[in-house]
């Protein structure tokens, strides 16, 4: 299911792109050079727009019209060279390689373009919206709503709210985001907007840098996203509260709060939000880390047609036979893309949990809360603590013996 998703999402990122380039494919007229592709055609495929390629790939030579071996006319093993070059470029011709690897007889990857472009373009643009436009949004709601207040007054008791093994998957996780997120942008915008800054002998450096923090620091992010799973997973499956709480709007937007057990609803979408887009991060994460050995791409889109899902209105046909590097690249692009909106996610989340909410920081400073801010956004999970403590008082202290 979540190969699904994510090939679904992927697909609708690229469609409108895809649809763009259908819009303005060129018809060129090729009988000035005999057949040949003409300037149309390579400056085309430059902006990634879609060029019929039939009349490269259809003429790649034929073994059957080859010259005899006393024959001294004809083409050698019936291809010439330019011909050989469009076998190899469409897969068509018959390698052999003494390097086993799974891309060793892929010489030509005619899919780099299209890529490239989305790239530098597209994918970046995203980001920039997407980020520049959730920042905008909550500074608008602080300067609108301000900070949330402890309403009660405070009563100067504290609630363990997380222990120190809670605490430590928690930072683990959010510091190896910020620095991933971090190094990963730096890769991503560098070519377009930090060599011209710095200059290529510098960037280089960074760059080469902020590949080894970002391949090594991503373990740390994967332990710590199985560590809080297997925490908390428990306390952030879905109950009728939630409904009430989503109802009320968590009391975020007007005074008074709707009653919540450990993790309200809003916590809990922020939860599975870093775990269902959190693995998938790490799934592409780990076909980045290991070139051509991971391959989800090809098999996803074939379940998707088998499925129907291009008969939508405007879908078009799938892929489902694509070179190794072109799975690198899909991975790579969603890679990045699933990064952005789990990035955007966590802003909304880092605000309420800093300036946007008062004491909610303090659950993953010291661990403690105020029992008034608890009993205030938690307060059935504040019952339950209390009956437990009822069921289990503490054991006195040891009376000094008498002398």
């Amino acid at each position: 299911m979540l190969r699904a998703l994510i090939a679904l999402m992927l697909t609708l990122s690229f469609f409108s792109v895809a649809q763009a380039q259908e819009a303005e494919t060129p018809v060129s007229d090729r009988s000035a050079t005999g057949g040949a592709q003409t300037l149309e055609d390579i400056l085309a495929r430059q902006r990634g727009e879609e060029v019929d390629n039939s009349f490269r790939s259809e003429s790649i030579g034929d073994p059957d019209s080859a010259a005899g071996l006393a024959n001294q006319l004809g083409t050698l093993g019936g291809a010439s060279d330019p011909e050989l070059w469009r076998a190899l470029r469409f897969g068509e011709a018959n390698i052999t390689a003494s390097n086993n690897g799974p891309a060793a007889t892929t010489l030509v990857q005619d899919g780099g373009m299209r890529w490239l472009t989305f790239r530098q373009g597209p994918l970046i643009s995203f980001a920039g919206y997407l980020l520049g436009g959730t920042l905008l949004l909550l500074l608008i709601f602080f300067l609108v709503r301000g900070r949330i207040r402890i309403d009660g007054e405070k009563t100067g008791r504290k609630i363990e709210r997380f222990k120190a093994i809670e605490r430590i998957a928690h930072w683990m996780l959010a510091g190896s985001f910020i620095v991933l997120g971090l190094t990963g942008i730096i890769t991503l915008i560098g070519r377009k907007f930090l060599i011209p800054l710095f200059g290529h002998d510098a960037f280089a450096t960074l760059a080469i840098g902020s590949k080894w923090v970002h391949n090594n620091v991503s373990w740390a992010f994967m332990i710590a996203l199985v560590m809080i799973f297997v925490m908390w997973v428990i306390h952030n499956l879905p109950d009728r509260t939630d409904l009430h709480w989503l109802r009320k709007g968590g009391g975020i937007f007007s005074k008074g709060h709707p009653p919540a057990k450990k993790f309200n609803a809003g916590q809990k979408l922020i939860f599975w939000s870093v775990i269902v887009l959190g693995t998938s991060i790490s799934v592409t994460g780990l076909a980045l880390l290991f070139p051509f050995e991971i391959n989800m791409f090809a098999a996803t889109f074939s379940k998707l047609q088998a499925i129907g899902i291009t008969h939508l209105p405007g879908m078009g046909e799938l892929p489902t036979t694509l070179a190794p590097h072109e799975e690198m690249q899909y991975a790579q692009l969603w890679h990045a893309l699933v990064s952005f909106v789990l990035i955007a996610i966590i802003f909304a989340h880092i605000y309420i949990g800093t300036v946007g909410m008062e004491g909610a920081y303090d659950a993953m400073g010291s661990g403690e809360v105020e029992e008034q801010w608890a009993r205030e956004h938690h307060s059935l999970w504040v019952d339950e603590v209390k009956a437990k403590e009822v069921e289990t008082p503490k054991a006195p202290e040891s009376a000094t013996p008498a002398e």
